[in-house]
């Protein structure tokens, strides 16, 4: 792969291939598809002594679903949620081959040691941990492996719950199915937590969302400080 053009002097950038935007955004939406859907079909059998509120689940209206299908929306939610589980797993893929093959996961997610991220986890908890458009911290590594190995989890668990039968091996390595049931909600968890936090950090830097749809951002270094416009 070719490598990376420098940016102008005076500025530093980021930069993000179609391919990478396409697979960002198609799991984005897998997965917000995946989050809500999965709620309505917690609430037909909830694994904790709670529901989550009808409003933000995706399933339809429970009072028409009945009437139009005498069923509160599992069936429809679960229709979505084999869709996006489809979606994610093609845009996954994706992104793994091209993290791998591309060098993006050598270049940008390594090395990562606990050292750095004790470093820049203690300048983050001190509000001091600097941002440099197109590089990523110890802690924004470590944060992206995480969620990388919690897709992961979600599809596996996902296949154990969906097929328990034909996967009984994988069944068991969750400690059966109420196993992969609880391993599926806490990773989806995980997931919405990461969501949460990803999207205040982008509202922090917004240019970040700029390379992330239109492929390319920049940012003038003030060289006096180091500070960006």
């Amino acid at each position: 792969m070719k490598p990376r053009p420098a940016p102008p002097p005076g500025f530093e950038e980021q930069r993000h291939p179609a391919l990478l935007r396409l697979a960002h955004w198609a799991m984005a939406l897998a997965v917000l598809t995946l989050i809500f859907s999965g709620w309505r079909i917690y609430d037909s059998s909830p694994i904790f002594p709670f529901r989550i509120p009808e409003a933000i689940t995706l399933g339809g209206g429970i009072q028409a679903q009945l009437a139009w299908h005498n069923d509160p929306g599992v069936a429809t939610a679960i229709a979505w949620h084999f869709a996006a589980m489809w979606l994610l797993a093609g845009a996954y893929l994706t992104f793994l081959l091209y993290g791998v093959f591309s060098g993006h996961f050598r270049r940008d997610f390594l090395p990562l040691t606990p050292r750095s991220f004790l470093a820049d986890f203690v300048a983050a908890l001190r509000f001091r941990l600097g941002h440099k458009l197109g590089e990523y911290n110890a802690v924004q590594k470590l944060f992206y492996w995480g969620v990388i190995g919690l897709v992961a989890l979600m599809l596996t668990s996902g296949i154990a719950i969906w097929k328990p039968v034909q996967t009984a091996p994988l069944v068991s390595l969750f400690g059966g199915f109420q196993g992969a049931r609880l391993v599926h909600f806490l990773g989806m968890s995980g997931l919405f937590a990461f969501l949460l936090v990803h999207v205040a950090l982008v509202l922090l830097v917004p240019r970040t969302l700029q390379s992330m749809i239109l492929g390319r951002a920049r940012m003038r270094i003030h060289s006096a400080s180091g500070a960006k416009e």
